[in-house]
C-alpha cells in the first residue's frame, strides 16, 4: 500500500524459541560499538549460541586502528559474563572495516562479497544521536549513512531480515504516534543532494524552514531516513523499531550500566554535582525511559517476527515506549531521583545537589541566572584571583545548551501507540518472555533509579562503591554550607530591607512633617498652598 497504512498480519499462535530462530544465521550489524550496539552484540552471544556470526561494522577511531579497537572492545565490562562462560564465542564476532560516512561504508571487495554472500539479517543501529548536530553532520550519518546500509543490504542474496533502528520522537509534530508509516517533510533524496552542494552558511540560512517545527536536525533528518527505508519496501524485507529514550539497564548485562552523559544520565550527573538547579520541566507530563536491555531484547524478537513474514512489501513498526503502560510523571522521577541520590551521591560536587523543576519559564530563566551563572562567574572570578585557570563558565554554557534543547522533550507529551510491540510480546513463549524480556509494566521505578545513579557512579564517573561513605561526608559538609549561605543570604535580605525602610520612612515623614509646617505657617489656604508648591 502507498498510504502508509499498511496493516501486517501477525500470526496467533505462540512463537518459536528466539534462540533457535538465530540458530545458523549471519547477521550484520552497524553501530556495535556504540551505547545500544554493544548490549545487543553481548546478548547474542550469550543466548543464542548457535548464531553463525556476527559481522561488526568498525572504522577507525582517533588513531586507533578496527583490529585494536575490536580488542579492546570485547574487553569491555559488559562482555565479563560471556568471556567467562562462553569465551569461545567470541570468536563469531568478525570485523568488516568501515565506516558509515564511506562510500559504500568504505568496505573492502573481498568483505563485500563475503556479506553479499553470507549475511540474512541485518541491524542498523548507527545514528548521530546529538541533537545540536549540524545539518550537514546529521544528515551525512544519519540519512546517507542509512542510504549506503540499504545499497548493500539490496545485494544480499539470503537477506531474511532488515531492522532499522529510529526514535520515537521522529514525528514530533504528532501528538499520537500510530505504528504505521509517516511521510517526510521532504523528499530524503533531494535532501540529500541539497546538503551536498550547499555551503554551511546557506545551510545554516534554511535550517529553521526545512525543520519545520521539528525540535532539532536529530529529529529531522530521523524522519527523512524512515521515509527512505520506506521506500524500499519490496525490495527488502523491512522492519523499524522506534524506541523513546534509551537509558541504563535495568537487568543485563550489569544494573545500571550506561555509557556517556547524552540526555537523563547527563542530566542525573549535572544535578548530582550541583551545578544544575533548575530545569524548565511540566512536573506532571509524563517520562518515558526504555531501558537499554529491554529495548535491544525487543529489537532482537522483532527480527525474528520479520523473518517470519514473507511478504517484503510490508514494512512492520514497532514503537518501543513506556508511558502508556508504565507511566511515571517527571515531578515523581524528581523526587524519586533526589531521595536516591542524597542516600548515594558522588564524590564530587561544587555545590549541594538541591534543584528543582520550574514549569514556568521566566521563574527558570532568573533561576538559571542567580543559580547556574553568578555562582559560576563568582568561582571563576575566584580562580583568576588564585591564578587558575577558569573553567565553570564555559561549563554553564555547555549545560545552559543541554538543558535548553532537553526542554522541549519535558515541556510536551506525547501517546506512543504500541499494540504490536505488546502483541509480538504476548506470542512469545514463556521461556523466551523470560530470557528476552521485554515488557514495560516489569519496571520497577524505584528500583531501577537507584541502580541507575549508582550504575552512573560506578560506569560512568568511575567511582568505586567503596567511596560513598567519603562522598556521604562530603555531601553533609555541602548542606551545612549550603544553610550557611541561604541565612547569610536572607539575613543580608533582611539587613538591606530594614537599612533602606528607615531611609524611606525617613524621608517620608520629612516630606510630611514639611508639608504641615508650611501649611500651619502660611496665612493662604492650604489648596493655595499645594497650588504654589506645584
Amino acid at each position: 500500500m502507498d498510504d502508509g497504512r499498511m496493516v501486517t498480519m501477525l500470526p496467533e499462535v505462540a512463537s518459536s524459541s528466539i534462540a533457535e530462530s538465530y540458530a545458523g544465521r549471519a547477521i550484520f550489524i552497524t553501530g556495535a560499538t556504540g551505547f545500544m550496539g554493544k548490549i545487543m552484540v553481548e546478548k547474542l552471544l550469550r543466548e543464542c549460541g548457535d548464531i553463525r556470526c556476527m559481522y561488526l561494522l568498525i572504522r577507525a577511531k582517533k588513531g586507533i586502528d578496527p583490529v585494536q579497537r575490536k580488542e579492546e572492545y570485547v574487553k569491555n565490562i559488559v562482555f565479563d559474563h560471556v568471556r567467562e562462560k562462553y569465551g569461545d564465542r567470541l570468536a563469531k564476532i568478525r570485523l568488516i572495516r568501515g565506516d558509515i560516512l564511506s562510500d559504500g561504508l568504505g568496505i573492502s571487495e573481498e568483505d563485500h562479497a563475503e556479506l553479499v554472500e553470507n549475511v540474512e539479517m541485518v541491524f542498523h543501529c548507527a545514528a548521530n544521536v546529538r541533537f545540536d548536530q549540524h545539518i550537514r553532520q546529521a544528515v551525512d550519518i544519519n540519512l546517507n549513512g542509512t542510504i549506503r546500509v540499504l545499497s548493500l543490504a539490496e545485494k544480499m542474496r539470503k537477506l531474511v531480515s532488515f531492522i532499522h533502528v529510529s526514535t520515537s520522537y521522529c514525528q514530533c509534530n504528532e501528538a499520537v504516534l500510530e505504528e504505521k508509516h509517516y511521510p517526510a517533510p521532504q523528499n530524503p533524496e533531494g535532501i540529500s543532494k541539497m546538503v551536498g552542494l550547499l555551503s554551511d552558511d546557506v545551510l545554516d540560512l534554511i535550517t529553521p524552514r526545512l525543520l519545520n517545527n521539528l525540535p532539532n536536525t536529530y529529529a529531522y533528518t530521523k524522519a527523512l531516513t524512515e521515509d527512505m527505508v520506506y521506500q524500499y519496501r519490496g525490495k527488502l524485507p523491512i522492519a523499524i523499531a522506534r524506541p523513546s529514550i534509551v537509558t541504563a539497564a535495568m537487568k543485563e548485562p550489569l544494573p545500571g550500566w550506561g555509557e556517556g552523559t547524552n540526555g537523563p544520565t547527563g542530566l542525573l550527573i549535572g544535578a548530582g554535582r550541583g551545578v544544575i538547579r533548575s530545569m524548565h520541566c511540566n512536573a506532571e507530563y509524563l517520562a518515558d525511559f526504555m531501558p537499554v536491555d529491554i529495548t535491544m531484547n525487543a529489537i532482537i524478537a522483532i527480527g525474528t517476527e520479520r523473518m517470519k513474514n514473507p511478504r517484503k512489501d510490508d514494512v512492520m513498526y514497532y514503537n518501543l515506549a513506556s508511558s502508556a503502560e508504565n507511566p511515571i510523571s517527571w515531578g515523581e522521577v524528581l523526587e524519586m531521583g533526589r531521595s536516591v541520590l542524597n542516600e548515594n551521591p558522588f564524590c564530587f560536587a561544587l555545590w549541594y545537589p538541591d534543584g528543582s523543576i520550574k514549569s514556568n519559564y521566566l521563574y527558570h530563566l532568573l533561576c538559571v541566572i542567580f543559580f547556574h551563572y553568578l555562582p559560576a562567574y563568582l568561582i571563576d572570578f575566584l580562580f583568576v584571583l588564585l591564578r587558575r585557570k577558569p573553567f565553570l563558565v564555559k561549563v554553564q554554557k555547555r549545560i545552559s545548551a543541554g538543558l535548553t534543547i532537553l526542554q522541549y522533550y519535558t515541556t510536551k507529551e506525547w501517546i506512543f501507540r504500541c499494540d504490536n510491540a505488546k502483541s509480538l510480546y504476548q506470542r512469545l513463549s514463556h521461556d523466551d518472555q523470560k530470557r528476552f524480556y521485554f515488557d514495560v509494566t516489569e519496571i520497577n521505578y524505584q528500583t531501577y533509579l537507584y541502580d541507575f545513579i549508582l550504575g552512573a557512579r560506578q560506569y560512568i564517573l568511575k567511582e568505586a562503591p567503596e567511596t560513598l561513605p567519603q562522598a556521604r561526608k562530603l555531601l553533609r559538609k555541602l548542606y551545612i554550607m549550603d544553610k550557611i549561605v541561604q541565612i547569610g543570604l536572607y539575613a543580608l535580605g533582611l539587613w538591606l530591607f530594614w537599612t533602606y525602610f528607615e531611609v524611606v520612612t525617613g524621608s517620608i515623614q520629612f516630606v510630611f512633617d514639611t508639608a504641615i509646617a508650611g501649611l500651619r505657617g502660611s496665612s493662604a489656604s492650604p489648596i493655595a498652598t499645594i497650588r504654589q508648591g506645584l
